[in-house]
C-alpha cells in the first residue's frame, strides 16, 4: 500500500486540506503515502468536517480515490471509523450506493 503520491494525488490532498503546509507525516518521518489518512488523522476536526472536505472534490476525483482504495493503493487502515462512514455516505449520494456498500464491506473485511 505504500506509494509515492502523484501530482494528481497532491492536488486532491491540497483540495481536502488547503491548510496542510508540509506533506510529511511527523509521526512516521516521511511524506504521506495516502491521501485520506492524513486528512482524517491530522486535519479533520470531526466526521462532519471530513465529509465537508470530501464534498469539495468533483465526482471524478472522488471516484479516483475510491478506485485507488479498491486497487489497494489508497489506505483506509488509518482512517477513523466515523470518517469512513462519512466517506461511504458521500460515495453513496454522489457516485453509487453499490460502490458505497462495497467500500464499507471492504473496510469491515480488512479490519478482521
Amino acid at each position: 500500500m505504500a506509494r509515492k503520491l502523484s501530482p494528481k494525488d497532491m492536488l486532491i490532498l491540497r483540495k481536502l486540506a488547503p491548510e496542510l503546509v508540509d506533506p510529511t507525516c511527523a509521526h512516521a518521518g516521511h511524506e504521506f503515502r495516502s491521501v485520506l489518512p492524513p486528512v482524517s488523522q491530522h486535519i479533520s476536526t470531526s466526521a462532519g468536517d471530513f465529509r465537508e472536505r470530501l464534498l469539495r472534490l468533483p465526482d471524478e476525483e472522488l471516484n479516483y480515490l475510491v478506485s485507488l482504495i479498491f486497487e489497494g493503493m489508497e489506505s483506509l487502515h488509518c482512517v477513523k471509523k466515523e470518517h469512513v462512514d462519512a466517506l461511504v455516505g458521500v460515495v453513496s449520494s454522489r457516485l453509487s450506493k453499490v460502490k458505497a456498500t462495497e467500500l464499507l464491506e471492504l473496510y469491515e473485511f480488512a479490519g478482521d
